[in-house]
């Protein structure tokens, strides 16, 4: 089987196999990926898959805290090479557009689990109820949180095999509304979370299924050495394929246009600081110091809205798409008055997805805390904005959780509820009249 390969992908497993044998096999993230998928291993160990690059990554990691950060430095860029060339070697093959494709169709639907997974607990850990283990929601809520940030880099690493593959079929097809980075360079996936310092525990049950390579364990393992921060996303679902209407997510009245004067003009003064920014962040990723990247990346959350559309920019120019997936994840523990402007501001600059990305993850707090903040903003006058709070909530939320807004003012919010949901569908309009019904908020 192995003489049957392509000569690249052998020689990356060969590559694979003497890098795992300095390693612990039962330790850091070695020992994790042993214990969650040895099918998948041994299939990337044999040469009849190539792991995808965060799996390199962590094992890369291993290997600097056994022998020392310069040690995997020095090894990422011989591992990166090979990997790549790997990767051409395997697409190359007949067939593997429809392979990609129908992987990337499985590791969505991964994302998505894992997001509504951390979602439901940080739900929990919210308000939890007297005698809970919050020890152990913690423990599983980083667990979710390495889930997610794991399926969202292999799905951005898959979506650049097939952009690549389609790019090399049909060099004259237009492009995406943002230019993605070039596909064979594996390193802009997010890198995990460091490896614990001791031995992971083995994970309490075997994962329901697998979406291959050290699948992602959405059942729980050793929890990931740095903690979670930021509220969960909760992955939009049908709502993604809609083109919102008006103010790009309010369903309002007005033009887009009007809308963008509404908001803090783009903040091209600070090109420099981007500039800084994107560097830094670009010399920690190279250097494999994965938790000084995330730590400059929750802050950037806190910079002016007006600057995130050129640091968005900057940010794919240098191959860190990825990156700027994690500052949107992260930007959901942003206030929701600043969460709407900097959604607001990326949507003036022509980023709607990542505008609407920003607002379905930022309406995964409690539903409560959201109703609150729609209080405060219409108060405050600002009604655009309340509507595109309670519109993303509606779209992203089941209509039992999006019910359970009106409990901070049944008689003011209950009538916007209900506007929202029509701006969605007539469907879920009917189901939010239900579930608002069996809220005790009757309409």
């Amino acid at each position: 089987m192995a003489d049957r390969l392509p000569a690249h992908m052998r020689e990356f497993a060969s590559y694979l196999d003497g890098l795992l044998a300095r390693l612990d096999q039962g330790a850091g993230w070695c020992g994790v990926f042993w214990q969650r998928d040895p099918e998948g291993m041994q299939a990337c160990l044999d040469g009849r898959e190539v792991p995808p690059w965060d799996v390199v990554e962590a094992l890369l990691e291993d290997l600097g805290g056994m022998y020392g950060r310069a040690t995997a430095t020095a090894e990422r860029e011989r591992a990166r090479a090979l990997h790549a060339a790997a990767l051409d070697a395997h697409d190359a093959r007949p067939g593997a557009r429809e392979d990609l494709a129908d992987r990337l169709d499985v590791m969505l639907r991964e994302q998505r689990y894992a997001a509504e997974r951390h979602a439901g607990l940080a739900r929990l850990l919210s308000a939890p109820a007297p005698g809970t283990d919050t020890d152990s929601l913690r423990t599983d809520l980083a667990w979710a949180r390495d889930d997610h940030r794991r399926a969202t880099a292999r799905c951005g690493e898959l979506r650049a095999r097939i952009d690549e593959l389609d790019r090399t079929a049909a060099p004259s097809s237009p492009g995406r509304d943002t230019a993605p980075a070039p596909a064979r360079i594996p390193a802009r996936a997010v890198p995990p979370a460091p490896a614990p310092a001791d031995t992971p525990a083995a994970p309490r049950r075997r994962r329901r299924g697998s979406a291959r390579f050290a699948g992602l364990d959405a059942d729980q393992g050793a929890a990931p050495a740095t903690a979670p921060r930021a509220p969960a996303p909760l992955a939009p679902d049908a709502a993604v394929r809609r083109t919102p209407r008006g103010a790009r997510f309010a369903g309002a009245a007005e033009p887009a246009e009007a809308a963008a004067g509404t908001v803090q003009a783009v903040d091209e003064a600070a090109a420099a600081e981007v500039a800084g920014a994107v560097g830094r962040l670009a010399r920690l990723r190279t250097e494999g110091r994965s938790g000084e990247a995330h730590a400059l990346l929750v802050e950037l959350v806190g910079w002016p809205a007006g600057r995130l559309p050129p640091l968005a920019d900057a940010l794919h120019r240098a191959g860190l798409g990825a990156d700027w997936a994690t500052l949107l994840w992260e930007s959901a523990a942003l206030p929701a008055e600043r969460l709407v402007a900097a959604a607001d501001a990326l949507a003036a600059a022509g980023r709607d997805t990542d505008a609407q990305r920003m607002l379905w993850q930022g309406v995964a707090r409690p539903a409560e805390q959201i109703g609150a903040a729609v209080l405060r903003l219409d108060e405050e006058g600002r009604h655009r904005e309340a509507r595109a709070l309670l519109d993303a909530c509606v779209r992203a939320r089941p209509p039992q959780d999006a019910a359970r807004c009106a409990a901070a003012g049944p008689r003011h919010l209950v009538p916007l509820l209900l506007e929202a949901a029509r701006g969605v569908s007539e469907e879920r309009h009917w189901d939010l009249v239900h579930a608002l019904r069996v809220a005790g908020h009757a309409p």
